[in-house]
């Protein structure tokens, strides 16, 4: 098990998250409030809460996996930010901001991802 704390990674998706709260969805006109506004919400929180999952899980394999899903809903916030800035909802220099942060962390889970199936592999190799 691991401290996600300790994990820049994680730090990046809770500050991305932190991002969203503050300066995206308090953009959005009110009848967007159970729509686009809920939905780029919780595409983010998973993020770090499925990092912060993973890090409970015993096996490596099985923190990948969850690592997965935070990818999964990195592409989903970076659509919802996309789909924000195409509807006028937020402003040019917030969207590249997101979707700059957004890009980070997506390059850092696949970079995680890989090196635990590598480790993985070798570990089944020996």
């Amino acid at each position: 098990m691991r401290d996600y704390k300790k994990l820049e990674i994680w730090r990046k998706a809770h500050l991305l998250t932190q991002m969203i709260y503050t300066k995206v969805v308090v953009c959005f006109p009110k009848e967007e409030t159970y729509a686009l506004s809920s939905q780029i919400k919780r595409a983010a929180y998973s993020i770090p809460l499925n990092i912060v999952e993973g890090c409970g899980r015993l096996t490596e394999r099985d923190f990948a996996r969850f690592l997965d899903q935070a990818l999964g809903s990195a592409h989903e916030t970076e659509y919802c930010a996309l789909l924000s800035f195409d509807l006028g909802y937020i402003e040019g220099d917030i969207y590249n901001e997101i979707n700059k942060q957004v890009n980070e962390v997506k390059a850092m889970l696949i970079a995680f991802i890989k090196a635990l199936r590598s480790d993985n592999v070798k570990s089944d190799r020996s």
